[in-house]
């Protein structure tokens, strides 16, 4: 499946996998006019709705019955959708129309179906991070971290910054999470707790993306001059608490002769948060740093001069 568009046999086996298979699609409208090489949402308001394969009725002539579906879908009935799903993993997608066929929904499978583009990540962050080294095992990590985007970095993280809608359900985090540290003794000042519990109730679009599950970078939701905390939904990625590691992290550096300042650490993992098996959180101690990089982090992050 090299070419962009799968005609012919391909579709055929695509539209068998479908048929045969345990397949969820997602469901988005779209603006009619677009060009299939640009499509877009109507409004930026407007969400893929997921429909599970027991919704779903696939025939061989490429009719898609949507059985009992989501009341956010039969809004849909006469509008226009882009069609995704994974083939072994691979993403594809369609263009088609909702048609009403009496009480039913259907979609028609077109003649030609297309890959889901593969988008590269071109963004030069002023500050991102490698995992380069695992300790314990004295084994190369090479993992890159890079900022989340819905946390600020470098400042004092307030209550504010998660989004109203899930401040209940923060809060209850954040009440468990302090009573564990309280026995525990290991979170500091607990302030990293609050973009922690930002993370884990952050809701995320669910997008297709090329090829499915594959391994992101970790987010960094936290740096000051004594941790770090990662975020990550990464599947079958472990950590364990106790585990050392090398970091690499680089701060670019405007104005100066000087493109970039790199700190390099070695770090324990010190206490992972997690509330279900999609999402974790991994907050991550120092235990070695130059005394220079220590004065670096702490003007960085403290705002503060390091005495």
């Amino acid at each position: 499946m090299e070419n962009e568009n799968l005609t012919g046999i391909e579709r055929e086996l695509v539209l068998q996998y479908l048929i045969d298979g345990n397949i969820p699609v997602t469901l988005t409208p779209i603006d009619e006019n677009a060009q299939t090489d640009k499509i877009h949402s109507v409004t930026s308001q407007v969400f893929p709705v997921a429909i599970k394969p027991e919704h779903l009725k696939v025939q061989t002539n490429g009719k898609i019955l949507l059985e009992n579906p989501p009341q956010s879908v039969i809004g849909f009935a006469g509008k226009t959708v882009k069609v995704e799903f994974y083939f072994n993993r691979v993403g594809l997608f369609f263009i088609s129309k909702v048609e009403q066929e009496k009480n039913d929904l259907v979609i028609f499978v077109p003649e030609s179906l297309s890959r889901i583009k593969d988008i590269p990540d071109t963004t030069e962050y002023d500050f991102s991070a490698i995992i380069y080294y695992e300790c314990n095992s004295k084994k190369d990590i090479n993992t890159k971290c890079i900022p989340w985007p819905n946390q600020e970095l470098f400042t004092r993280p307030v209550w504010k910054s998660i989004p109203l809608e899930n401040q209940k359900k923060a809060k209850e985090y954040l009440e468990k999470f302090v009573e564990i540290a309280k026995k525990e003794h290991n979170a500091g000042n607990g302030i990293q707790l609050i973009p922690i519990c930002n993370y884990l109730t952050f809701k995320d679009e669910e997008k297709m993306e090329a090829m499915q599950n594959r391994k992101k970078p970790l987010s960094i939701l936290y740096v000051d001059h004594e941790r770090i905390v990662f975020g990550t939904e990464n599947e079958g990625e472990k950590y364990n608490e106790g585990n050392e590691y090398g970091l690499k992290m680089s701060f670019s550096i405007k104005n100066s002769p000087v493109l970039s300042r790199d700190v390099f650490v070695t770090f324990i993992i010190n206490k992972i948060y997690r509330v279900d098996d999609k999402k974790q959180c991994i907050d991550c101690v120092y235990t070695t740093i130059q005394e220079e990089d220590l004065r670096y982090l702490y003007e960085k992050t403290t705002k503060l001069l390091f005495i």
